[in-house]
């Protein structure tokens, strides 16, 4: 198979939007929903939070060798939650995760919610808890349409939350350069 980069007012393009494959639209559908169930009853900060934290995990690059579970999703989140909810009741302890892989990626994603809560104290403490315990939740159920796959979260998420076709710029620490990275974006059919 060969992939070629159509531009935008591509015909074959065009009409593959319009009508894609039933298998497509089922998984696509199946995704929306399990990623609401997720959601369901989120204020509007704690979904902002939700699109922040996953947005992170999906483009989250690990180290060489040390791919990502489901199981290490849910310590990272684990970990930062509980530390989420000994900071809003007035005790600083930060909490954990058990694997290296999860602690990898706990540290990782804590300064991402440090920024955002920069003025947002004890309610954005307690939002965050709420996101990162969901996450925990639906990372230990394995939500996806495989259970047996340890990654069915992940890639649920990489599937509803994809890197758009529209760049912005990066530095590019090899060259000294600006290059050309895509944002993310929300997929909904």
């Amino acid at each position: 198979m060969v992939e070629i980069r159509c531009p935008a007012d591509c015909a074959y393009l065009a009409v593959a939007r319009e009508h894609p494959p039933a298998a497509a639209v089922r998984q696509q559908q199946r995704d929306i929903e399990l990623a609401m169930q997720v959601i369901r009853d989120f204020n509007e900060r704690q979904s902002q939070i939700f699109f922040l934290v996953t947005t992170f995990i999906v483009g989250y690059q690990p180290p060489e060798l040390h791919s990502l579970a489901d199981t290490d999703v849910a310590e990272a989140t684990a970990a930062l939650a509980a530390t989420f909810e000994t900071a809003a009741r007035g005790v600083i302890y930060e909490h954990q995760a058990a694997s290296g892989a999860g602690s990898r990626l706990a540290a990782a994603l804590k300064p991402v919610l440090a920024e955002a809560g920069q003025h947002g104290g004890t309610p954005f403490q307690r939002d965050a808890a709420v996101v990162l315990r969901r996450l925990e939740e639906a990372a230990r159920r394995g939500d996806g349409t495989d259970r047996d796959n340890p990654r069915a979260l992940l890639e649920m998420l990489g599937r509803v939350i994809r890197k758009s076709d529209e760049t912005s710029r990066q530095p590019d620490a090899e060259k000294g350069k600006e290059r050309e990275a895509p944002p993310t974006r929300l997929i909904v059919p």
